[in-house]
């Protein structure tokens, strides 16, 4: 690994390798107030909404605990402000449902009886852990499904920035149809938003203009989507069931569910378990792909279905070798790339165009 991503890899903290030996005490339920900092709005349709929805059912869960949130928190010193504000109001465990970086982490270190949570982070210490996805087994199977439906084998890719997240969702997507269309290639446009309906739709037309007819995306929006169905090309989404914007066009999405991890946090945290560590949520275990759309054809489903079913028995797709866009060898054949290494994946494989 290279880069800024490379770098931050060394200070990563992965399951099973270390957890915080700091010990924080019980807690009744009424006791316990949560807050909550989002990246964007809670009815945004897809990745906040996502978040909120696995809340609600921690509130089903458990009926005394406490939450709040604030919407679209900046990546600048107002993110600082929040999370100070939240150690303020009395909150025992806050949770940044986005990467925060420093702002979170600085914070943390001024609070050290608050226990503090970072989607997609990158730190642990003695009140601070990060959670992750590993959404490129889910992009990976829908990679293969937009292989069999591409006539051209051009897939469009509506990015939000070009970091390893997006990175590893878009190689992943193109191996899945490199899998079974060699050829295929990927173009992106990041619009420098994760949500911003109306900059995705304009990405994704000008991608159906440069002649892809398939785009995939890691939006928390429909954007892209409502212009597949406007232009009849297939579409893949991300976070939610959002086929209603496109029904003719949507083929699925990387479908997300943080609910079982909330609730497991928080019963640890009420019993006086919870440690700090890193912690990944699996295929079938947090992240999976949708249903399919209606116009998908069964044996395309299957086909795919059967490298998911591989992918839960243990088989891993990112084994060498894999090339990136300058036609290098980066991953040595017969090398399997472990979820760390493609959760700090800062390069484009071999076929991706427009992220690096």
């Amino acid at each position: 690994m290279t880069g800024a991503a490379g770098a931050a890899l060394a200070s990563l903290v992965f399951p099973g390798t270390a957890r915080s030996a700091k010990h924080f005490g019980t807690l009744a339920e009424s006791e316990l107030l949560i807050g909550f900092a989002h990246t964007s709005p809670v009815n945004d349709g897809g990745w906040t909404q996502k978040h909120d929805e696995a809340i609600r059912h921690l509130h089903a869960l458990y009926p005394a605990i406490r939450t709040l949130y604030v919407e679209s928190v900046p990546y600048s010193a107002d993110a600082t402000r929040i999370f100070r504000q939240f150690v303020a109001e009395g909150a025992q465990m806050i949770i940044a449902t986005s990467n925060y970086g420093d702002f979170i982490s600085d914070v943390a270190e001024q609070a050290p009886d608050t226990i503090f949570l970072e989607c997609d982070g990158h730190r642990v210490s003695d009140n601070l852990g990060w959670y992750y996805m590993t959404h490129w087994y889910a992009s990976y199977v829908i990679g293969i499904a937009a292989a069999r439906l591409s006539r051209s084998g051009r897939l469009g890719y509506v990015a939000s920035f070009p970091t390893p997240s997006v990175l590893a969702s878009a190689n992943a997507t193109l191996l899945g149809a490199r899998s079974v269309n060699p050829s295929a290639t990927l173009r992106a446009i990041p619009i420098n938003s994760w949500f911003d309906p109306q900059a995705a739709a304009s990405a994704g037309a000008a991608l159906i203009d440069s002649g892809c007819d398939f785009l995939a995306g890691i939006m928390d929006d429909p954007g892209y989507l409502r212009v597949a169905q406007q232009r009849g090309v297939w579409a893949a989404m991300w976070n939610t069931d959002m086929r209603q914007f496109g029904p003719d066009a949507y083929v699925s999405s990387v479908v997300l569910d943080f609910a079982p991890f909330y609730a497991q946090t928080v019963r640890r945290r009420l019993a006086g378990s919870w440690r700090a560590e890193g912690r990944f949520l699996k295929l079938g275990e947090g992240v999976d792909r949708d249903r399919w759309g209606a116009r998908v054809p069964p044996a395309v489903a299957r086909e795919a279905d059967d490298v998911r079913r591989r992918i839960l028995a243990g088989w891993s797709p990112f084994t060498g070798p894999i090339r990136d866009s300058r036609g290098i060898v980066r991953v040595a054949e017969g090398h399997t790339m472990s979820d760390a290494d493609i959760y700090a994946w800062d390069w484009q494989v071999q076929g991706v165009s427009g992220l690096v």
